[in-house]
């Protein structure tokens, strides 16, 4: 996959994505939305891709933001468009049937914090910042922003970030619960390979079984959600890696996951 705007790299069963585009903090325009939305496309149909790393290129900034330079003559149909674009493209990264990581290493604003919600685990920086501050702009979060936040955060504390429009530190995030782990700058990567390792290390269809269970069931009554959780389990009964998981367990050995 060549793109203009993100990288990407993968080693072994890990894959690590880059948004790059450094001379404007690695803010969000249409292109680079339209290759995310291709990328993950692409990479939904990777059996060999278990994990993957999203991080930013250069040390200031994960993502800034969208490009307010681009919305500054946007018609509201236009402007519509661009937030329904972004919804669609996040939701496909969110839907990816597998880990993913947003590796935090600077600036997460506006765009660049809901692109990270629409990750599953966030790992920041110290010095990373994250906020939503489009009401400063006399605009709303618009690419998930005030759906996903308060299922993350709660209502009250995503009130707070989303009305103030402030910038949190990482160890704010960490104590309110948005930021699962805060590492030493030059730690960053280091942290969230190992933990996609150790997740691509586990059975690839038991995590994106439990990832599908834990996703949509947040949405059910727990009823619903329970019943889900069960046929799920069930299903894992028809694979492969099950067998190989119980047997491993059994005669005592590492297992030997392939997927299938």
């Amino acid at each position: 996959m060549k793109f203009e705007t993100i990288e990407y790299q993968q080693e072994g069963h890990v894959g690590l994505l880059i948004i790059q585009r450094p001379q404007a903090l690695n803010a969000l325009n249409a292109q680079v939305l339209e290759e995310l939305s291709t990328f993950a496309k692409d990479i939904s149909s990777n059996k060999e891709i278990r994990a993957l790393v999203i991080t930013g290129s250069g040390e200031k900034a994960f993502v800034a933001g969208a490009d307010i330079k681009a919305m500054a003559s946007m018609t509201p149909k236009e402007a519509q468009d661009f937030s329904t674009t972004a919804q669609a493209v996040f939701d496909n990264i969110a839907a990816l049937p597998f880990a993913v990581i947003a590796a935090v290493n600077g600036f997460a604003l506006g765009g660049g914090c809901e692109l990270a919600l629409a990750c599953d685990i966030i790992i920041a920086s110290e010095k990373a910042k994250f906020g939503l501050p489009e009401v400063t702009l006399g605009l709303l979060p618009s690419f998930g922003g005030t759906q996903r936040l308060p299922r993350a955060v709660g209502l009250f504390k995503a009130r707070e970030m989303v009305f103030s429009g402030e910038f949190y530190s990482a160890q704010d995030c960490l104590n309110m619960g948005l930021v699962n782990r805060v590492t030493a700058p030059d730690q960053l990567l280091p942290e969230a390979r190992k933990l996609a390792q150790t997740i691509a290390s586990r059975a690839p269809i038991a995590v994106a079984k439990a990832k599908q269970s834990i996703s949509k069931g947040y949405e059910l009554h727990i009823k619903d959600g329970l019943q889900q959780e069960a046929e799920l389990f069930g299903e894992l009964f028809n694979t492969q890696d099950q067998k190989e998981g119980i047997d491993a367990f059994i005669t005592k050995r590492q297992p030997e996951f392939k997927g299938n």
